[in-house]
């Protein structure tokens, strides 16, 4: 259901030409109607010949009520120029081109009015102006239909003009729903209605819902378009939507009906800029307003650097939710002049400074791809980012980067992430060699992944593996090769049952974790260990004493100390070797050695 936006110059006929198309007229307000002034926006439909309907948004055409102007425009499919006979081309028309030019709208018919005040001599003189005035716009191509609509002549080419226009549209690509709120009122017996252009996805009777930048939840409990109640409605529809659970003081024009979840609005944005034609550039001094949607925000531009003076970062005094592409309009607020607009490049750009302009650079090629091409493009720009926010500012594109429990990166990124992971593990292995590796938890940390992303990075890479709970990176260093293992071992040889410390044994704390890791060492508690012999022979002791037995018996057949025989009794029964009862054990596992 294409919408068809007029443009153009005061009393240039808008309003009176979309009453003779449609037979409603779109001025709603007592005050518009008292004064013949298009104040604010206004609506109005018809069934085109072939079967296909179409929405009007009028706007209105004095320079007083520009921002009103840019607020219907930011989401029509087609533009429909009046420009007046007998008075031709007005200062007004050229910033109403410059709005549709800059918007990328580049489906559109001009119709010129007011044929009935001029000979055919003046009408072709203002023709071959307007066609000279459009060349080089998005409106070069449009076809120029003269209408005179009190007398209806012109009237149905001008129909025709229009369906043959709107048939070249392409169909919606796939995406949530989101409609720019461009009017809120009550309706008795309903609510909240909130009205605007849905000008992506689908949006149906009892769909959870948000309002954006603030996120405040509600549920669509009707959907009118045309006056006509539905049970859905689609993209480039004007919709009006019935809301539950909000209150009309808290929805206001530019607000964003959108998806309850996964959307992240920002307060700085990359774009590409392009001045309006009658403007030679565009400067960062001045006071200016964003308009996106219906949206109007204060903003401060920043232009990225000399090389790319048409790349720049903007800078939000309130948030808005944006994505990629999305097209909008500057306006000089002290000249009260629409001076350039742009697209969206990355709605939340990463610092440094150096970081934007490269990535400004990169999205720039993105710009015209398909929402999976922008999803790629943004996470070689980021490196690393969470699917949610990829997709949201992707309009729904999906990415090839590696994934990790919704946590991406990119090829590129993964790489260099590789290198970094390879480097800290062989400066930590350098610094332990006895160790296995680095643990998988301390790595995380160090390249600000999760453990589950380092574990799918190192099998990426041949010369890292995981051992256990830690990545290693060549050999490990062999305990048994120390010479403070042979002088160690030696005296474990003649100690018994006799527990002894690392520090009796002359083995540091290093040595001693490698010494049991590896089973040449076991440990009885934090302080005492014992060799697998030792492990052996307390086995065998146990199996020589009578059941139940308890610490004096062991001791007693041990031949140690009291203090030591409770330190083996309670490492047997955490190795289920025993088994407690009150003061009592029984052994239970008579082939465990540790």
């Amino acid at each position: 259901m294409p919408v068809i936006g007029t443009a153009g110059h005061v009393d240039h006929g808008k309003s009176t030409l979309v009453t003779a198309l449609t037979g409603r007229d779109p001025d709603r307000l007592e005050e518009e109607k008292r004064r013949g002034l298009t104040i604010d926006l206004g609506f109005s439909w018809m069934t085109l010949p072939g079967g296909i309907e179409v929405s009007f948004v009028d706007v209105p055409g004095h320079d007083r009520y520009m921002k009103n102007m840019l607020a219907g425009a930011g989401g029509i499919d087609v533009g429909m120029l009046v420009v007046a006979a007998d008075e031709g081309w007005k200062p007004q028309t050229e910033e109403h081109l410059a709005v549709l030019d800059l918007l990328g709208v580049n489906r559109a018919v001009v119709a010129l009015t007011k044929i009935d005040r001029v000979d055919s001599e003046t009408q072709g003189m203002v023709t071959l102006d307007i066609e000279d005035r459009l060349r080089g716009t998005s409106l070069e191509s449009a076809p120029i239909v003269p209408v005179a609509p009190p007398t209806g002549h012109g009237l149905s080419a001008l129909v025709s003009a229009i369906e043959e226009t709107v048939q070249t549209l392409g169909p919606a690509t796939p995406s949530a729903p989101r409609l720019w709120v461009d009017r809120v009122f009550s309706m008795a017996g309903a609510g909240t209605v909130a009205t605007g252009t849905l000008v992506e996805g689908i949006l149906s009777v009892g769909d959870e819902i948000a309002l954006w930048p603030l996120g405040t939840k509600s549920q669509v409990k009707g959907i009118q378009v045309h006056e006509q109640p539905r049970q859905s409605a689609g993209a480039s529809s004007r919709v009006a939507v019935v809301l539950t659970g909000v209150d009309r003081s808290q929805i206001h024009r530019g607000d964003l009906l959108g998806p309850p979840r996964d959307v992240f609005p920002t307060r700085r944005f990359t774009a590409r800029l392009r001045p309006a034609r009658y403007e030679a550039v565009l400067k960062e001094r001045g006071s200016y307003h964003l308009h996106v949607g219906s949206a109007a925000i204060a903003i401060k531009i920043r232009l990225l650097d000399s090389e790319h003076p048409d790349l720049a970062v903007l800078d939000l005094e309130e948030s808005l939710s944006l994505r990629v592409s999305d097209a909008f309009i500057l306006r000089d607020v002290g000249r009260r002049l629409v001076v350039g607009g742009g697209r969206v490049l990355d709605p939340q750009p990463a610092r440094p400074w150096a970081s934007m302009v490269a990535g400004a650079v990169r999205m720039t090629d993105a710009l015209t791809g398909s929402p999976d091409v922008i999803a790629d493009a943004l996470l070689d720009v980021r490196g690393r980012d969470s699917l949610k926010v990829l997709s949201s500012h992707a309009r729904g594109g999906r990415t090839t980067g590696i994934e990790e429990k919704g946590v991406v990166v990119s090829t590129q990124a993964a790489t260099e992430l590789i290198v970094r992971i390879r480097e800290a593990t062989e400066s930590y292995q350098s610094r332990y060699p006895l160790r296995v590796g680095i643990p998988i938890v301390e790595l995380a940390t160090q390249v600000e992944l999760s453990s589950g992303m380092v574990e799918k990075l190192v099998s990426l890479e041949p010369a890292l593996r995981v051992e256990g709970s830690a990545v290693a990176s060549g050999p490990v260093a062999d305990p048994t090769s120390d010479e403070r293992w042979r002088t160690a071992a030696d005296k474990l040889e003649g100690t018994g049952l006799m527990p002894m410390s690392p520090t009796e044994l002359g083995l540091d704390s290093e040595l001693v974790a490698a010494l049991v890791r590896t089973g040449h060492l076991i440990r009885i508690s934090e302080e005492l260990v014992y060799s697998p012999e030792q492990v052996d022979s307390l086995v065998g002791v146990l199996s020589g004493i009578d059941e139940p037995f308890g610490v004096g018996e062991f001791r007693d057949a041990g031949q140690i100390s009291r203090k030591y025989a409770i330190e083996l009794l309670e490492w047997a029964d955490r190795r289920e070797i025993t088994r407690r009862d009150g003061d009592r054990r029984h052994l239970i596992d008579h082939s465990r050695t540790g």
